[in-house]
């Protein structure tokens, strides 16, 4: 039997205040997101699909897109299917333990495509910077264990936060002013101590910036290497050759870590629910979206493996 006090029941749960409040509003946000998640799934399973059907693309760098495709399809999961079912239902609620796993989810898989894009970046530091030793440094076992050494640090960073979060008490209003849940969002209903949970805020903070700067430090570094390189080749053709390898890699880091900025390192500055719900949807849905049309239309190879088990399934169809 549950008991209220206040806004609250202890059945422990959160109400979704971010989404729209018509059936009409709803719908309307409904069939894109739809629409966007589906093209996720489907976009980033022809990535994977393409790559381990065709033995020409069995390379490190295409092995690192199908390990990212992978991890991409995870990240939406976290949050995007309980987006649509919440603006189909009229509660729009999610359980306290339900929160917990959708935040642990979506950092864990977030922060393992970060630390993924700092091994593709030294993956093509190596084939450009030294295209010689370059078969005999990353090899596939290389490649097996920087995939390990990223999710084994994504799936345990977040451990601590979560913890933290669980112990806390949310005796208050459960309106939760977001769309999915999120560290400061959820902090911000806890009836703690004030200065405890600006204590937790402020580690979280800290850590968020130590794990997006580590990465994004890391990845500018590889390139400046790779841009002095590729400076120093005569030719404009080659020039354009080597650098067209990094082109998909460098617009996927740009897209991801400016939405991760925005998002995560704000420190004390706060923004608007619109502009929080615009932020979170640019990291969490946006971002996902592009990335299999960039690794598809502007990858050559891919392309032309799409076409030409597109062009096989005519022949058998006919």
């Amino acid at each position: 039997m549950e008991t209220k006090t206040s806004n609250w029941t202890t059945s422990q749960e959160f109400i979704f205040s971010a989404f729209p409040s018509s059936w009409g509003e709803s719908i309307f946000c409904f069939v894109p997101l739809l629409f966007i998640y589906a093209f996720i799934v489907v976009g980033n399973l022809v990535i994977i699909t393409e790559v381990q059907l065709n033995t020409h693309l069995h390379t490190p760098m295409y092995y690192f897109i199908s390990v990212l495709s992978f991890l991409e399809m995870w990240f939406t999961t976290a949050t995007i299917p309980k987006m649509l079912s919440t603006l189909l239902s009229e509660r729009r609620s999610i359980s306290f333990n339900g929160c917990l796993l959708q935040m642990y989810f979506f950092h864990s898989t977030g922060i393992s495509e970060m630390c993924l894009l700092t091994a593709m970046a030294f993956d093509r530091y190596l084939a450009i910077c030294s295209p010689l030793h370059y078969a005999t440094i990353m090899t596939s076992k290389l490649c097996a264990q920087l995939t390990l050494s990223c999710c084994v640090c994504g799936f345990i960073t977040p451990l601590p936060e979560i913890a933290w979060i669980s112990t806390l008490p949310f005796c208050g209003s459960n309106h939760l002013e977001h769309i999915f849940c999120d560290f400061l969002p959820v902090l911000r209903l806890a009836c703690t101590d004030t200065q405890a949970i600006v204590m937790i805020q402020i580690i979280v903070d800290i850590v968020h910036a130590v794990e997006i700067i580590t990465a994004a430090m890391l990845i500018v570094m590889s390139y400046v290497g790779i841009v002095v390189v590729i400076l120093h080749i005569r030719s404009a053709e080659g020039r354009r050759k080597a650098f067209s390898t990094c082109v998909s890699h460098l617009t996927v880091f740009l897209l991801l870590f400016g939405n991760v900025a925005l998002m995560y390192l704000r420190f004390s500055a706060t923004y608007s629910l619109f502009w929080d719900t615009a932020i979170a949807l640019g990291f969490a849905v946006l971002s996902p979206f592009f990335n299999p049309i960039i690794y598809s239309l502007r990858n050559k190879d891919i392309k032309e493996a799409i076409k030409k088990h597109m062009g096989q399934a005519k022949i058998s169809f006919h």
